[in-house]
């Protein structure tokens, strides 16, 4: 987005009063349009719909009290700073509080929509792909609600309002009457009242004329395919925040700016329609309701399998860290399918065929992927000294689980056997067969380093490979204490959608900035680069826990509930 120089917020308000005063176009009632079930965004049915991002935030001062709880010392500072700066710029100087004069006369809720302009090349032809594209414009649109118009204007008219001082144009676009700044300094803000209750500001007159087709036509965001019946699966009482992407034209944004998105790839992100959150402000964190859904025209279908949910209740309570899903077969081929011209994929299928290849001697989709066709789960837990689930302390090291369900037990077994002789051969192991509980469990152990892999069988059915020494002990029969019974998981992953898909879980206090920002920089191949790596583990110091949940809902449409947990500023404090 191009940086550029901003007038003063008062400036922009200051239209309101001159828009109220000379009328505002006839009143449309919506009802018909919209479902008394749903909230919609305040001024949805003012958004084109080739919005590429449509973000709702509240203006509730207690919403936005509660939110400044949470954080660091140092993330606390910077939002002072910032509060700091819009009331010495913008309201001091002229004599306005805003809990005075703004905000009895205010909404309570604002609407930003970002609009994207296709690149040109300089000849001025429209291209995907050209040498020296123009910067792509950003379009924004801000919708303020008026709920006490004539309060409103009796403040913005004072003599030292900005409004007597700004440098208006007046101009009338389909019977719409619209205030723009002339001042060739300046952006050309442009502002319209829609209905006698909104306020569109514009960062240029086309984007305002383009709100005012949408407003005529009908043609807005709540006639979006899917959309309506997408919020009706994420509402939420006194929601802080609500966001839209259009994922079709995020990607076509992503593809101007990087230049480097195959065509496959936006093809791919072409079948999908959107994304749609609503946030919600908790005790102890940030909430998000979510959903996504495919184009009506995409020829993709979602299988509504939701058959997770056994893992938890197969790992200890003082699990680190947890991934789970309902069948690793499925989900494997659906990846496979897409990732290679993804632009957003952690990793390559081939990449991750390589390595099993490299690692094991085996060949991923022929004789791994097909008899794994059943729940899963990836997982760190603590090496044994470090154990206790309310330990305040990070800790410095842990071991990996990996199981899966297995329908064809024989098959399997044909796999593991060879995945004992290429392990064995390939990096020295001593192999052994010792029992926990009376249950066959087989361990490499190396002179040196003692027994760093094992696996072997739960219930007969759940296969299981541990990286790490001691930590088969904690899982093998079962655990003694299940991490579906624990208090942090319980507190941290959500559990409204039942059935599920799958979750995650990540107790950062317990497993610690440096090693969770380890891990996630493999995941999602993040650089190495110091700069890169400071700025992660920046992000990560307020935040405690993560805990994820997700669902198929039905063919063309999957659902998942996230909840951050963070830290409060006196939590913060020395």
């Amino acid at each position: 987005m191009i940086k550029r120089k901003k007038p003063s917020l008062l400036l922009t308000l200051g239209t309101t009063s001159v828009l109220i005063g000379g009328g505002a176009t006839a009143y449309w009632l919506l009802s018909h349009t919209q479902s008394s079930s749903v909230s919609l965004p305040v001024g949805a049915n003012l958004v084109p719909q080739d919005a590429v991002v449509v973000l709702s935030v509240s203006a509730l001062p207690e919403q936005w009290q509660q939110l400044r709880q949470f954080g660091t010392k140092e993330t606390q500072a910077a939002f002072d700073r910032t509060f700091a700066n819009l009331r010495d710029r913008f309201l001091s100087p002229n004599g306005y509080d805003y809990q005075q004069d703004i905000q009895p006369w205010a909404g309570k809720e604002v609407t930003f929509a970002f609009l994207s302009e296709q690149t040109k090349s300089p000849q001025g032809k429209l291209t995907q792909n050209s040498s020296k594209p123009e910067q792509p414009k950003q379009s924004v649109v801000m919708i303020l609600p008026l709920d006490k118009p004539a309060q409103a204007q009796q403040l913005l008219e004072r003599p030292n309002s900005p409004l007597k001082q700004a440098n208006w144009v007046d101009r009338t676009y389909k019977g719409v009457q619209i205030k723009e700044i002339a001042d060739n300094n300046t952006d050309n803000f442009s502002a319209a009242v829609l209905e006698g209750r909104f306020l569109a500001i514009a960062t240029d007159p086309k984007t305002t004329n383009k709100v005012i087709d949408t407003y005529l036509s009908g043609a807005s965001l709540i006639k979006t395919p899917g959309y309506i019946q997408a919020l009706q699966q994420i509402q939420a009482d006194r929601p802080f925040a609500k966001l839209y992407v259009n994922i079709p034209l995020a990607a076509t944004v992503l593809k101007n700016f990087q230049q480097q998105v195959p065509p496959q790839g936006l093809s791919q992100l072409q079948q999908q329609q959107g994304l749609a959150t609503t946030i919600t402000l908790d005790s102890e964190g940030l909430r998000f309701k979510s959903i996504s859904w495919l184009n009506p025209n995409s020829k993709k279908k979602y299988t509504v399998k939701n058959e997770a949910g056994i893992m938890p209740k197969r790992l200890p309570a003082d699990t680190l860290m947890m991934m789970s899903g309902g069948n690793l077969k499925l989900l494997w081929q659906e990846y496979v399918q897409g990732a290679e011209s993804n632009p957003i994929s952690p990793f390559k299928p081939q990449e991750l065929r390589n390595l099993v290849k490299e690692f094991a001697n085996l060949d991923l989709d022929r004789e791994l992927v097909p008899w794994m066709d059943g729940e899963f789960s990836f997982s760190f837990i603590p090496f044994p000294q470090q154990s206790k689930e309310d330990s305040p302390y990070p800790n410095s090291g842990a071991g990996v689980v990996f199981m899966v369900k297995a329908k064809d037990r024989r098959l399997a077994e044909k796999s593991l056997e060879k995945f004992d002789l290429a392990i064995a051969n390939k990096y020295k192991l001593k192999v052994e067969e010792t029992k926990i509980a009376n249950q066959r469990v087989v361990n490499f152990t190396s002179p040196s380093l003692g027994s760093k892999i094992s696996h072997g069988w739960l219930d007969g059915d759940v296969a299981f490979l541990v990286l790490g020494a001691n930590i088969a002990d904690a899982i093998v029969p079962q655990p003694k204490a299940k991490l579906a019974d624990s208090a942090s998981f319980q507190n941290i992953v959500p559990s409204e959608l039942k059935p599920n898909n799958g979750q995650f879980f990540l107790d950062i206090d317990r497993l610690g900035i440096d090693l969770t920002a380890s891990f996630l920089t493999s995941l999602f191949r993040r650089s190495q680069d110091p700069n890169t790596q400071r700025i992660l583990r920046n992000h990560l110091v307020p935040i405690r826990a993560i805990g994820i949940t997700t669902a198929v809902s039905d063919p063309r449409s999957t659902r998942f509930d996230i909840f951050v947990k963070l830290k409060k500023v006196e939590e913060s404090r020395d």
